[in-house]
């Protein structure tokens, strides 16, 4: 992705969360980084200078709103949307009025949080950039709907083209079935998991016909592409 493209920090104590929200912004071309709580976010806050915050009010040691108070009493203003459990107007008064720029309850659309971040970066004055993807030798540009591999075209369907573009978005991480369930199907489908492996065999037909193989199945959790040295 390329490194002029927004940069958004993603804090949430859960896992799969920031996997789901990092991964929904990673498609629409927004470059992220993960904090897992209020410390770490701070010192991310510091060392990566994000475009934007998408907090999770509920930590343990250090909060949410304790990252906001601190944030905003240092004179920082990057724009932050919390995203919380908890849903009462207190809590939405107490979060806006600290300082926070929008505020989602869980459990959240993905589609509706991506489209509330591209709302407060494009308010921000930071432009959308063209996206391009790569492993190795292999380049997906998402402006201009392509995919390469050493050069060539690589001709997909649409739900091939997605799956690619979950994966290369979380190039080197592994992906279990359910999570490419998630941001390929939306589970809205009939049958089962084994739509994914029938979908990474078309892909492999497509993508893996030179070397390097870039497709791999870790066994027992699921699939990663990635450059092995």
């Amino acid at each position: 992705m390329a490194e002029s493209s927004p940069l958004v920090l993603v804090v949430d104590d859960e896992e799969n969360i920031r996997f789901l929200v990092e991964t929904g912004l990673g498609l629409d071309g927004i470059r992220t980084v993960g904090a897992g709580d209020g410390r770490q976010a701070l010192a991310a806050v510091t060392e990566h200078r994000p475009q934007l915050i998408v907090l999770d009010a509920m930590m343990p040691e250090l909060d949410g709103f304790e990252v906001l108070r601190r944030l905003r009493d240092s004179g920082d203003r990057t724009p932050i949307i919390f995203l919380t459990a908890r849903d009462s107007t207190e809590d939405r008064v107490k979060g806006l009025t600290e300082g926070a720029d929008d505020y989602m309850v869980k459990p959240f659309a993905v589609a509706e949080l991506v489209a509330r971040v591209r709302l407060r970066l494009d308010q921000s004055g930071v432009a959308r950039q063209q996206t391009v993807l790569e492993c190795a030798d292999l380049e997906m540009n998402t402006e201009a709907h392509r995919v390469t591999r050493a050069g060539q075209p690589v001709e997909l369907s649409p739900t091939e083209y997605k799956l690619l573009e979950v994966l290369l978005t979380n190039t080197g991480r592994v992906l279990s079935r359910a999570q490419l369930l998630e941001h390929v199907w939306q589970y809205d489908f009939d049958g089962d998991s084994s739509i994914v492996d029938t979908y990474i065999s078309y892909l492999r037909k497509k993508v893996d016909t030179v070397e390097p193989k870039l497709i791999h199945t870790v066994r027992g959790i699921g699939f990663c592409l990635r450059l092995d040295s």
